[in-house]
Order: structure tokens, then sequence, then C-alpha cells
């Protein structure tokens, strides 16, 4: 007797549910865990006796979303002092290039200070002021070096070396991997906010292990530093691997995805282009007015490994073209163990010079901070190609790939 087609339905249906269980129920490879989650196993002993002051962010969260300030404040075990809040603030209420400035935190009553674009002395004045005796850092990095938590970082150590206090760096995963560095080396003579000191576009390590670069490498005197690493990460994983619940680093990096191809198209904030601000894609999301499928044509041509391009369409509801209809493209990555994302923001860049007329740069040479020199506008000006674009840099790349060996923590 042949089963109902209710019968029928029934069973897939229980079939759909447990594969769908089973998907999202299963764990990791590996069990990992944070730094934050290693210090509280231990009960928190590094920081016993310590007047401790965090810098972190909306991502400072252990894996049941609770934010680590909350946990660490209803600690017995944990004198908690201070909250230090980086660019968007420490609850992430800010735009780009915005703060929450000074304020209790109404959640604890702790005093939140400001960080963002405060270096040096100013900054270990409020160190100082705050009455701690130590810096804890934890914030999720997205990668790049033009993402400002890791200079936040920097900033946060030098200013802690010259406030006396001690600096303890919690690791979490880099989610783009830490297998390579990629692209161009900043050149310090176009050192800003958005890349202190000489390290490549996409660094490949995780804030623990830049820490001990910047202590070895860039800072007049090393702060007494120490660092608790990850358990269960290998330099290949990409976020998902690490079975933590992704939370915004800020309000247009919101997917894992984001961060994937952000190391090379953030690039076209340098140029007149949308970068796709103010929409739900930013990022992927590339475009203007009077662009056609003639770019999203020419970059296909190039076969980028793991990419491809789709036509698009959209309206930025802020930012550059707000409430305007713009066409361009957006970027697909179907294999991201071979996509290149600064080679492809790169030749994103060449191709869109090339099909349209209206290609700018930033008056302000924006570009030349993001990719850390001149080089890559003036040789695209010129004429040049993606190969010989990247060519140029190769250099001191692999100068800056052999410095980086020697701090990195994990294999």
């Amino acid at each position: 007797m042949r089963p109902s087609r209710r019968a029928l339905l029934t069973a897939a249906t229980a079939a759909a549910a447990s594969v769908t269980h089973t998907a999202a129920t299963a764990q990791p490879h590996r069990q990992l865990r944070t730094g934050f989650e290693r210090l509280a196993h231990d009960g928190y002993a590094l920081l016993a006796g310590q007047k401790v002051g965090i810098v972190t962010n909306p991502t400072g969260t252990t894996r049941d979303v609770r934010h680590i300030v909350d946990v660490m404040h209803a600690d017995t075990r944990v004198d908690l002092r201070a909250v230090f809040g980086p660019e968007h603030g420490f609850r992430g209420t800010a735009q780009a290039g915005g703060t929450e400035g000074r304020y209790d935190d109404p959640a604890t009553g702790l005093p939140v200070y400001d960080t963002y674009l405060k270096s040096g002395r100013p900054l270990a004045d409020i160190f100082t002021a705050s009455g701690v005796d130590t810096v804890v850092f934890d914030i999720q990095d997205a990668g790049a070096r033009f993402y400002t938590y890791i200079w936040t970082l920097y900033d946060c150590m030098e200013a802690a070396q010259l406030a006396g206090r001690r600096f303890v760096v919690l690791d979490r995963p880099n989610p783009v991997t830490g297998r390579a560095a990629l692209g161009p080396v900043l050149h310090r003579e176009f050192a800003t906010f958005v890349g202190r000191q000489p390290i490549a576009q996409a660094h490949g390590m995780t804030v623990a292990e830049l820490a001990r670069l910047f202590n070895g490498e860039f800072l007049t005197a090393p702060v007494p530093l120490e660092t608790v690493t990850m358990s269960g990460w290998k330099r290949s994983d990409f976020y998902d691997a690490s079975g933590l619940p992704w939370v915004p680093p800020s309000p247009n990096m919101p997917t894992p995805e984001t961060a994937l191809v952000y190391s090379g198209t953030c690039l076209f904030e340098g140029t007149n282009l949308s970068e796709g601000r103010g929409t739900t894609r930013p990022f992927e999301l590339l475009g203007a007015e009077g662009i056609d499928r003639r770019w999203a044509a020419a970059a296909n041509e190039l076969a980028l490994p793991g990419v491809r391009f789709r036509e698009a369409y959209f309206s930025p509801t802020f930012s550059k073209f707000q409430g305007r209809t713009i066409g361009g493209v957006q970027v697909h990555v179907h294999d991201r163990g071979v996509f290149d994302p600064v080679r492809t923001g790169i030749a994103l860049l060449v191709t869109a010079k090339k099909v349209w007329s209206g290609f700018a740069w930033r008056p302000d040479n924006w570009i030349d901070k993001l990719t850390g020199s001149a080089r890559v506008r003036t040789m695209i000006d010129a004429g040049a190609d993606t190969d010989e674009v990247v060519a140029g840099w190769q250099e001191e790349l692999t100068v800056f790939r052999r410095t980086r060996r020697e701090y990195l923590l994990y294999r």
C-alpha cells in the first residue's frame, strides 16, 4: 500500500525539522574559548587586587550574549572601576566618526570615558583620573588596517605606558582568518587614525598579536603587557568556525560577510562612489549615478578568484547619494578560501575608472590615507592595471610578513 500524500508531507516536514535542528545545534569541530572566557574560567586571577578599567564596545560579549562589563561588574572577584569607549561608543550608538561622549552607564553606574581621537598625554590623563591600575582591552576587530579599533588599542597602550598602568588584551578571532597579510603597507608620512604605523592593509593578525607587534616594534617605550590568548582557534578559521554570535563591531559592519570584503571595498570611501553606506549591504554594494551594467561586465571579465559581480541598483538612505537611485555592483564571494579582498578592491577601482567617465577621487585624497601612500592613486591615474598596482607593494609586504611572524600566537 502506498503512503498517503499527507503521510509523505508529514515525513518530509519531520525530516526537514530534523535537518534544521541539527544545523542549528551543530558545534564547531573544536571548542573555541575567547580571552575573556579563559580569564573568567581562571577566576579573574590576572586581575586580582587591581582596580580595573576596560576598553570595549558592544562586541565585548559572552557566547550567551551578555556584555562582559555587566558580567564583571556583578562579580565580586573583579574591582571594575571604569569603561573606556572607542569610535561609535561603548554601547555602539554613534555612526562613523562619532562617539557617545562621557557619561555614567545606566546599567552599572560605572563612569564611561570617551577615547575616540584621544592619544598620548591627554588619554594618559583620562586613565589617571579614572583611578584604575590595569587597563583591559576587549573589542572584536574586522581585520583591516583602517578599522579604527586597532589604533584605539595602540593609543591606549601608549597612554597606559605614560600613565604607569598595566595593560591586558583579551583576544578574539580575526573574522577573516589569520592566514596571510595582504595589500600595501602604510608609509609613515601618511599616518592618521586609520593607520598609525606601517602594517599591511589586511594584517592577518588578532588583536593580541597586534598588541605584541605594537609593543615590540612601534611604541617608544613598551607598556607592561599581558595577553590572554584564545584556545581552539586556528589561523585558517573564518568567524563561523568560532561558534560565537556575531555582534556588529560598528553600524556598517552588520555581518562577517561584510568583514570579508571590507579590507578591499572600503577603498571606495576615497572616491566619489558610494561604498554602500545607507544600505543593508555596506561595502558589498558599490555605485554612483550614471554607472550601468558595463562595470559588472568589466569586473567579471577579470575572472578574479572566488568572487563574482552582479549588476545592481540601490538607493542609500544616508551618506553618499542619499535618497537617489544609483547603479553599480554587488560583490558576491563564492569561494572565500581563494578570495583576495585587497586585489579585488583594486580591480574594482581600476574598472570603475575605465567604464565611468564621472569617476573621481575624494578631493582630500582620502584614498592615500586608506592605502597608506600616494602610489595606488597615482598608478591608477597613470593607467596601470590591477596586476601592476598589486606588484607595486610586494617588496614592502614581504618585509612586513617577515616582521609579523615573530609576534604570531597561533598556528
